[in-house]
């Protein structure tokens, strides 16, 4: 799958499962481990986990396996890498403290 193909997917994928202010970084001028960044955010640790755990399900259905899960466990934020993709799910305070559409588009 092309990297806008997976991009594509994965915001399919927090979609289906409610994932609210989804926003894309395409950070392939910026960075060389990946193409794109998605961001969103859960309601709660549950939903974010629940986001997460369905993009890492659908992805695998589809024959990738992530390269790596962080903060899986009850965590306000996990990230998701799928290579050229990368998502983070977060609740809306780490969000606003950690503000990575700031970082990644003043880089």
């Amino acid at each position: 799958m092309q990297s806008a193909e997976l991009k594509q997917f994965v915001i399919d994928k927090v979609e289906d499962i409610k994932a609210k202010d989804i926003v894309v970084l395409d950070v392939q001028q910026k960075s060389n481990i990946t193409d794109y960044m998605v961001i969103c955010t859960g309601t709660s640790n549950t939903h974010i986990s629940a986001i997460a755990q369905h993009v890492i399900s659908e992805a695998k259905q589809a024959g990738m396996l992530p390269l790596g899960v962080e903060g899986r466990d009850g965590s306000e934020w996990v990230l998701v890498d799928l290579g050229d993709v990368i998502l983070h799910v977060m609740l809306e305070q780490a969000r606003e403290h950690y503000q990575l559409e700031k970082l990644w588009t003043e880089v």
